[in-house]
């Protein structure tokens, strides 16, 4: 184990472990006010397109997760896909990471729907602020892993 910043931390070591097909699910939403979920449905929000920036930067952030999180290793992600809806009161995005890895790929897809929801929020902000320059309708909520899967990967056949 080593001392960071007088704390104690260790990357798992996975160097024994065999690669397998991982694929990990996360969910999150931001709750917005009517007037800027409608602003959004319209195209009129003046920094731009919340949902087609949040879709890049999720993908962009699954790549950047080990320079994030300090012992998560780093992977080669060969997917992310993201969806994006917008609702009643609110905007929900799924990502789903895939990879052939020896770790899993949870905080890839945790840390993608995190990144998206904030710049969602930062494109947005101007709208949901009250007379006081609050946010007391505006939440980032219930980001979480919905699925994971592990597959274990088939030696190649001999001809």
């Amino acid at each position: 184990m080593s001392l960071v910043w007088g704390v104690d931390v260790q990357q798992v070591d996975i160097s024994g472990k065999a690669v397998s097909l991982r694929t990990a699910t996360a969910v999150g939403a931001i709750r917005l006010r009517p007037e800027t979920l409608r602003r959004i449905r319209e195209g009129r929000v003046e920094k731009g397109d919340p949902i087609g920036l949040a879709k890049m930067m999720a993908v962009l952030a699954a790549k950047q997760t080990p320079n994030l999180l300090a012992l998560c290793h780093p992977l080669k992600i060969e997917h992310t896909d993201v969806d994006v809806a917008i609702g009643e009161d609110s905007i929900s995005v799924s990502v789903t990471v895939t990879a052939h890895e020896k770790t899993g790929v949870e905080m890839e897809a945790l840390t993608a729907v995190a990144v998206a929801l904030l710049n969602i929020w930062d494109l947005v902000k101007a709208y949901e602020k009250d007379e006081g320059g609050q946010y007391p309708h505006t939440s980032i909520e219930s980001i979480r892993v919905v699925r994971k899967v592990k597959m274990p990967v088939e030696a190649p056949r001999a001809a």
